[in-house]
């Protein structure tokens, strides 16, 4: 780390480096003598290619290459395909979706990249793919909608439909008998809107060969290792003949868990010009190219009995897949079971139905499926509460699970392992004051002012997938010089990793920090490591290592005792120090000691793994009030408290942190954020002109605490808290938004509650 950090430093030992300038992310580390590339991009949504003319700008001054689809056919570069099988379990028939690098004939999405210009320059490039003629016959409709999901211009010709995959769970029989004999059932139409992630750091990569003759790319991306199988398999070489480099992230949010085209293709031009090939989008090109998230619709009913306990729940969700299918889009289905939120709902059934459509491919961003099953399970109980004149955190407590149903198996996939949610539920209220809500809304009323309050209750499943839990590993290192190298399998992207993980080792190894030296993001430096993603990387990569850390220090224990003349056993180590209390002559061995009489070619090192035998679940407790001005449709935050449970609680600091991030990005969500097309598939919001980013003015002070029953899944009892404050926000903005609406007659309303649409639903709500 070697930042002055210190061990009396409190903060994130990071942001010592990133605020001064030090960091090191992709476009800082592009070698000085890198070719530049720039792609020509479909201007259209669908369409089939008649022409492609590079001629003027393979002449243009500075150019070095044009590559177009025939050149990498001609290299044999496979097309970019998941062979894990779509699913139709309603009998259709099923489509791969390949992927091709660059696109040679149909266009399925606007800004597919067409041909790669390579030149000395940047701006060289940029004026060459200028001169390409490019001949797109463009279709005449393009699917963009559910509505083209069965009828309607086809993204794959050839296909029955638009349906990608289909997957049913739970018996919808037995939903639709109870649901017929429930006192009451609420019917829900919802529609979370498509997105895009906007990180900080914007999508680049740096395609390279090293000294040893590896196909190499530097890019900023969350899971190296994810893309260091795929390339490999991309140009049909072993695994040993890639690598990747991931430094700095400057955010991701799951966006950059896996392979590009982009950065396939730079590693593609590297290898065939022999010369660093360094590519970076601006943020219009972000918007076309960055994977799109969320895009789920569908309808949801829920039963409740006479009393008012749940009795059974469906849900029908559409998703919109976009142009392609992979992995990542259908990983939704792991976090479907969701749904069950913390309640004990005897039944539960879903179907989930992904469609293509000519847009970019939709895949995780910050929760992945969690915000979305939240959202349907917490808009629905606040209808029915509306609808049953119910208290709206009443009805929820009622129905909670009790913590000595734990381990608890909900009607829909999910075994939560531990919680306690009534307690959480009740200590949000109390920080909220919710019991004298109702004295606050007559004195907003009194300004002219409706308000509203926004219950939600996430739970998310942590360290997955569901059912096929990775293990994770981590190395640690003694130096000559004592120094101690802790290389996680992880990856950090803005989390804090850095921070939590060498305080972990320096109260661990009894070490001060600034001896504390973190690497990450090379596949050259592990066998194997999971990345970010899923709020894994603490559950499963901090285990990890912990368990390397304890593994070490019992290295360190063998050493001393041969070198201290005494059984292992009798080794006490403390304050970074071996001894042998029996024996009084003998002088303590410090980590530079160690290092010394080990064996190791530059020092000790250990590589420790852990896999955890089941998922966890961390859960909490949002709580939203906003005020709105029914004269211009303004949503103004009043408060907002949060109660979470995460387990043990490594960094506080890091915890909070965390939380406002995830929150902010929910908040942003439900009141402007959304990419909108219009009927030709033309991006209508792709810039930060038209794409409403929120800014701090927009925010409230949050208040977030935790209460923690720790998980037993993994030795830190950790849950992990990467999405919690996403999956939450979104649910609980929008009740509250819908609450203080319904006071005037609104009732119906679904995201984004921008002021002009609030207030259009306001006016016509008097009519």
């Amino acid at each position: 780390m070697n930042d002055n950090t210190g061990s009396a430093f409190k903060g994130r030992v990071e942001d010592i480096r990133f605020v001064a300038g030090r960091g090191q992310f992709t476009a800082d580390i592009v070698p000085v003598n890198a070719l530049h590339a720039v792609f020509l991009r479909s201007p259209v949504a669908a369409g089939m290619i008649t022409g492609l003319d590079c001629n003027a700008a393979k002449d243009a001054t500075g150019v070095v290459a044009v590559l177009t689809a025939a050149d990498a056919a001609a290299d044999g570069v496979a097309n970019m395909i998941w062979t894990g099988g779509p699913v139709r379990e309603d009998g259709g028939v099923t489509l791969d979706s390949p992927r091709p690098l660059l696109s040679g004939a149909e266009i399925r999405h606007l800004g597919e990249p067409v041909a790669m210009v390579i030149a000395t320059s940047r701006q060289a490039a940029a004026d060459a793919a200028e001169l390409i003629d490019l001949q797109i016959e463009a279709a005449d409709d393009v699917a963009l909608s559910v509505e083209c999901m069965l009828d309607g211009p086809l993204v794959w010709p050839g296909t029955n439909d638009n349906i990608a995959s289909l997957h049913r769970q739970g018996d919808r029989d037995e939903v639709d008998t109870i649901l017929a004999t429930s006192a009451h059932v609420s019917h829900f139409e919802f529609d979370i809107s498509k997105i895009t992630a906007c990180t900080i750091e914007m999508r680049n990569s740096i395609g390279f060969i090293d000294e040893n003759g590896k196909s190499c790319v530097t890019t900023s991306a969350q899971s190296p290792y994810q893309l260091h199988g795929e390339l490999a398999q991309l140009f049909g070489i072993s695994t040993d003949e890639v690598r990747v480099i991931s430094p700095d992230v400057g955010g991701s949010f799951g966006m950059k868990g896996a392979l590009y085209r982009e950065d396939a293709l730079v590693v593609w031009a590297a290898r065939r010009l022999q010369k660093p090939v360094f590519w970076a989008a601006d943020r219009g090109e972000s918007f076309l190219s960055d994977e799109h998230a969320r895009a789920v619709s569908g309808t949801a009913s829920l039963g409740l009995d006479k009393d008012g306990n749940f009795t059974a729940l469906w849900v029908d969700a559409r998703i919109d897949a976009g142009a392609y299918l992979s992995r990542r889009t259908k990983g939704l289905l792991n976090n479907m079971g969701g749904v069950a939120g913390q309640y004990k709902t005897a039944a539960i059934a879903t179907q989930m139905t992904f469609f293509f459509t000519n847009t970019m491919q939709t895949s995780p961003y910050r929760g992945f499926g969690r915000p979305e099953a939240t959202y349907v399970i917490e808009r629905l109980i606040d209808q029915a509460a509306r609808e049953t004149g119910r208290d709206a955190l009443a009805l929820r407590q009622q129905n909670l699970v009790s913590p000595d149903a734990m381990p608890y198996q909900t009607a829909l996939t999910f075994l939560y392992d531990c919680g306690d949610f009534p307690r959480i539920v009740a200590a949000a209220a109390k920080n909220a004051d919710y019991a004298s809500f109702a004295e606050r809304r007559k004195e907003s009323e009194s300004r002219g002012l409706l308000r509203g309050v926004g219950i939600a209750n996430p739970i998310e499943v942590a360290g997955g997938p569901l059912k096929q839990i990775r293990k994770d590993i981590a190395r640690i290192t003694v130096r000559p010089d004592g120094q101690i190298v802790i290389t996680p399998g992880l990856m950090s992207v803005g989390q804090g990793h850095e921070t939590a993980l060498a305080r972990m080792a320096s109260t661990r190894l009894g070490v001060d920090m600034d001896n504390i030296i973190y690497e990450q993001g090379d596949t050259d430096l592990l066998p194997s490591g999971r990345g970010s993603g899923g709020s894994a990387a603490t559950v499963i990569g901090g285990a990890a290592v912990h368990v390397a850390l304890n593994e070490f220090v019992a290295a360190g224990k063998s050493i001393a005792a041969g070198v201290l003349g005494c059984e292992i056993d009798h080794v006490v180590f403390d304050a970074g120090l071996f001894s042998n209390p029996a024996d009084s002559v003998q002088k303590p061995m410090s980590w530079i000691d160690i290092a010394a009489h080990s064996n190791a070619t530059g020092g000790m090192s250990v590589l420790g793994e852990f896999l955890p035998p089941d998922v966890t679940y961390p859960n909490g407790c949002h709580i939203c009030e906003v005020e709105i001005d029914p004269a211009t449709g303004k949503v103004s935050f009043a408060d907002y408290v949060v109660v979470e449970d995460v387990g043990t609680v490594l960094n506080a600091d890091l915890v909070e942190g965390q939380m406002h991030g995830g929150i902010a990005q929910g908040i942003g969500q439900a009141l402007g954020e959304i990419l909108k097309f219009d009927e030709t598939g033309q991006l209508i919001s792709g810039s930060f002109m038209d794409y409403q980013m929120p800014i701090a003015a927009d925010f409230p002070n949050f208040r977030v605490s935790t209460i923690a029953v720790p998980t037993k899944i993994n030795p830190l009892g950790a849950k992990g808290v990467g999405e919690a404050g996403t999956v939450g926000a979104l649910a609980a903005t929008m009740n509250a938004v819908v609450d203080a609406m319904a006071s005037a007659g609104v009732r119906s309303f679904e995201m984004p509650a921008t002021p002009h649409r609030v207030w259009q639903a306001l006016q016509e709500a008097q009519q």
